[in-house]
């Protein structure tokens, strides 16, 4: 693990992630989670009663989610492992907050894809969830576009620290809310 990586998780990863406005007690799916860097700072600020969704199809990676969130003695991380399939396995309107980070641009989406992608995401949410995007790899706009016309409404940019490949960036995020 890199000195950047550990940074985020000691020094920016909670304070972000609560910015963006995850709370105590909440669900939340990390779609595209990968090795869980933005997954363990949201289990540590949802608490025990809260759950979060680490859902990848990189097995590896989900290993590192497991192992990260038990040395952390962290037992509310639900590891779901996907075979790329767009059906989320998760009850309607059952999640408070859907991490996008870094998942929904061209590399792992056609337009087509992406739009299935953004259904099942309105289906899992509840009403007023929040949907928070990093749109890396994708003009802002577009991003914003696109998720606006998947019946979610714009909420704000933020610019933040963020973990990008291993390595501390400053860019944007986009939040929505469920209409």
């Amino acid at each position: 693990m890199g000195s950047d990586t550990k940074k985020w998780l000691k020094q920016y990863g909670e304070k972000v992630l609560k910015e963006v406005g995850i709370t105590k007690n909440q669900n939340v799916l990390d779609f595209g989670c990968g090795s869980g860097y933005y997954t363990i700072p949201a289990a540590q600020i949802v608490g025990n009663k809260g759950k979060v969704y680490a859902l990848d199809k990189d097995r590896v990676c989900l290993n590192e989610v497991a192992k990260s969130g038990q040395s952390r003695k962290l037992k509310n991380i639900q590891i779901i492992a996907t075979s790329g399939e767009l059906k989320i396995p998760l009850q309607d309107e059952s999640v408070d907050v859907v991490l996008l980070y870094d998942v929904i641009h061209s590399y792992y989406f056609s337009p087509t894809t992406r739009k299935e992608l953004l259904r099942e995401i309105h289906r899992i949410s509840n009403h007023n969830a929040l949907i928070s995007v990093y749109p890396r790899h994708m003009d802002l706009q577009d991003a914003q576009d696109i998720i606006e016309n998947a019946n979610f409404n714009f909420e704000q940019k933020l610019f933040k620290a963020l973990l990008h490949d291993n390595s501390l960036v400053q860019d944007y995020l986009l939040n929505f809310r469920k209409k």
